[in-house]
């Protein structure tokens, strides 16, 4: 995919939003001040969302970011939705997680790696999971329903359904 660089002085926008747009959004949705949303016509989000001060919920102009009912979303965090980010029901996402679903994946070494394409990848949170405070959940992983994720964790590979996940990378600690 190539990016257009020759505007002067572009932006993706300031963050501010109405609830009107996005795509769809349901009710009794909390946005803590300080909360930004970039794109808010590629996301859904369901009924009984909390949303922490400072979050930055990036939508994407391909791909869409749906944020199942009864989710509770901490302060700080950060959703980068280009590839596509699916949040299940009754999900717990602790302050400062960051979600990513895009890298630049080239072996040219010559080049910059910002000039490398830029690869895709769906991260999908499955219902009743639990990402703990300053995760980080890399392109392309499912974390699987009903599973923990610890605090401060780096995923790199997907998590089981009902399992306990930990570390830098994270890996199975236990079942739960």
């Amino acid at each position: 995919m190539k990016v257009e660089r020759n505007k002067k002085y572009s932006t993706h926008g300031s963050g501010k939003f109405k609830p009107e747009d996005f795509k769809t959004i349901g009710e009794n949705v909390i946005f803590e001040p300080g909360v930004r949303v970039f794109y808010p016509q590629s996301i859904n989000i369901g009924n009984n969302i909390y949303i922490g001060h400072g979050t930055i919920l990036n939508g994407y102009f391909r791909n869409e970011m749906s944020i199942g009912d009864n989710t509770w979303i901490g302060q700080d965090c950060f959703f980068h939705s280009a590839g596509g980010i699916k949040i299940g029901r009754a999900v717990g996402i602790g302050p400062r997680v960051m979600i990513l679903t895009s890298t630049h994946m080239d072996n040219e070494l010559l080049k910059p790696i910002l000039y490398h394409d830029i690869e895709f990848k769906e991260v999908i949170v499955e219902d009743g999971s639990d990402i703990g405070m300053g995760s980080i959940i890399l392109p392309g992983i499912t974390v699987g329903e009903g599973s923990v994720v610890g605090a401060g964790s780096v995923v790199t590979e997907d998590v089981p359904p009902y399992y306990v996940v930990g570390g830098n990378p994270a890996r199975i600690l236990r079942k739960r």
